[in-house]
């Protein structure tokens, strides 16, 4: 699959980032076993010599490499690499993906049909506008604190403190998935639009509407992971293969 054309928007090519080309490069080069399992990769001197790109490029790309479970790295020895195809569970801080999915299917789901059923004028207008900074917002970075705070918000309009306390304890988990997924994926402009579906049906007070939005945004989080994390080099891909790429 050819990372400038697997996102669209509209019918223009998604361009890739400069940190998605060096990863893009690095991953390559692992899978293709020009980096063998335990062995160090370049310094990051040397590694921003040769692909032309800033110490701050490099080391998002190297970060997103040990997220994929493709390489470690050793304080003051390097990064070395550990495997050779990118792990189907990524590691987001202290959790897998797998938990974050499971939890979060079963909390932010019925979370958001209690948020439709229970949101105030303030919860909407709080909502409403992270929601209008985030479809303008052009800064990974910036966007990621903002998603966290959107889901806080979706807890606290539920008015049950216990699912803003699940919330806070993986904040960190879902703010390092959502940059890995917005660098790599380009869900950005998608999850704003799945986000405003979720504000529409808590405006409406539709509980089911809301539950329905959520489980749509959660089951494209997962598929955008998945499509991320698939080996990027096969042999022989079959047909069927090629048609679901």
């Amino acid at each position: 699959m050819n990372l400038s054309d697997s996102q669209t928007a509209g019918d223009v090519p998604r361009r890739i980032s400069a940190m998605e080309a060096v990863l893009n490069h690095l991953r390559g080069a692992i899978e293709r076993g020009e980096y063998a399992v335990g062995e160090k990769l370049p310094s990051e001197a040397e590694l921003c010599r040769r692909l032309e790109v800033s110490r701050p490029v490099l080391r998002e790309a190297l970060r997103a490499l040990q997220t994929m479970g493709l390489t470690v790295s050793r304080t003051g020895k390097g990064t070395f690499v550990i495997s050779d195809g990118a792990v189907a569970d990524p590691t987001f801080g202290d959790y897998v993906a797998s938990d974050l999915l499971e939890v979060r299917r079963h909390v932010e789901i019925p979370v958001a049909g209690y948020a439709a059923v229970r949101r105030t004028a303030e919860d909407l207008d709080q909502l409403t506008h992270l929601l209008e900074r985030m479809e303008q917002e052009t800064d990974t970075t910036a966007w990621v604190a903002m998603d966290s705070l959107f889901h806080l918000a979706i807890a606290q309009a539920a008015r049950n403190p216990v699912f803003r306390r699940v919330i806070e304890e993986i904040r960190d988990a879902l703010a390092r998935q959502s940059a890995f997924l917005n660098e790599l994926g380009g869900r950005r402009e998608q999850s704003n639009r799945e986000h405003r579906a979720i504000v529409e049906a808590l405006v409406d007070r539709s509980e089911h509407d809301a539950v329905e939005a959520m489980a749509h945004h959660l089951a494209r989080v997962e598929t955008t992971l998945t499509t991320i994390v698939r080996p990027q080099h096969r042999t022989a891909p079959s047909t069927e293969d090629e048609d679901h790429a």
